[in-house]
């Protein structure tokens, strides 16, 4: 329980001293994009959760070289948590910085790209796909079927979290609430401490991204939602619970096809106020983000 309390907090530490010492960095105009209510704010706060994971990664490593503390090199489920930061983190950076935004969802990306236009949006769907066979194929030798199912399960889950980024922190509202299981389910065992610090950073940016300070951007919902996805593949042994999972997510996924989220919470009063809860007042807000 402490190292997994002290793993979320140094998270959480690492990445509002980023925040708070990045800011003229966030403040550059590459950064800018206009939010849902077309107010101009930093997107790409999700590279505070990187800066944040390689900085602790680094300091335990180094603490290691001096004889300090314990387990100082990477265990496999750290490893891979901070692959999945760097490489989700990368793909939802691009998106942020060279998205057009005139596609949306699975269709409009392969409707583009069927007509001969490649989207950032498709970038991010299949170099996700294959950055998470890439993720859950290692180390060591899996199935086909258990690739192809956790493979899914992590890309969808990345795109889950992607659909759900339409207000403010919403992503991380939905995150803190899917975390909540995986936490009483591998809270203390090294797949909980791997994915602590990245939880810890996620909360770091909670308040700035409510507030509309920053977006945590296609950057920070892609590493949030392919890291918990990495935690169930991780954490849950049997097939069915992972199938059970996946089935859920994969019908998020398709339901948003065909239905608005934001509509949905806007009609529902439970998700609306929860969506609501401390956000800025919607006096003037033009349209249902």
């Amino acid at each position: 329980m402490t190292e997994w309390v002290l793993a979320l907090g140094a998270g959480f530490g690492v990445a509002l001293a980023g925040w708070f010492s990045g800011r003229e960095i966030f403040g550059s105009p590459v950064l800018q994009r206009e939010n849902y209510r077309g107010q101009r704010l930093p997107t790409a706060g999700g590279l505070l959760i990187v800066i944040a994971l390689v900085t602790l990664e680094a300091l335990r490593a180094l603490a290691g070289a001096l004889g300090e503390g314990r387990d100082a090199g990477l265990t496999t489920e750290r490893a891979t948590v901070l692959f999945a930061v760097l490489g989700f983190g990368f793909l939802g950076l691009v998106d942020d910085l060279l998205g057009a935004g005139d596609s949306r969802g699975f269709r409009g990306h392969l409707t583009a790209a069927v007509h001969g236009r490649i989207t950032t949006g498709f970038v991010k769907l299949a170099g996700g796909g294959m950055l998470a066979v890439v993720l859950v194929a290692t180390p060591g030798f899996a199935s086909g079927r258990r690739i192809a199912i956790d493979a899914v399960l992590v890309a969808l889950c990345a795109n889950l979290a992607n659909l759900f980024d339409r207000a403010p922190g919403r992503t991380i509202k939905v995150a803190i609430v899917a975390y909540l299981p995986l936490l009483a389910l591998s809270g203390t065992d090294p797949v909980g401490v791997a994915i602590a610090p990245v939880m810890g950073a996620v909360l770091a940016l909670f308040g700035s991204d409510l507030r509309e300070r920053v977006m945590i951007g296609d950057t920070g919902a892609n590493i949030v939602g392919a890291v918990l996805g990495l935690g169930v593949v991780l954490g849950v042994d049997n097939d069915a619970g992972r199938l059970g999972v996946l089935a859920a997510i994969a019908a998020l996924n398709v339901a948003a096809e065909f239905v608005s989220f934001s509509r949905v919470i806007e009609r529902v009063a439970v998700l609306r106020a929860l969506d609501r809860l401390g956000r800025l007042s919607p006096m003037g807000q033009g349209t249902t983000p």
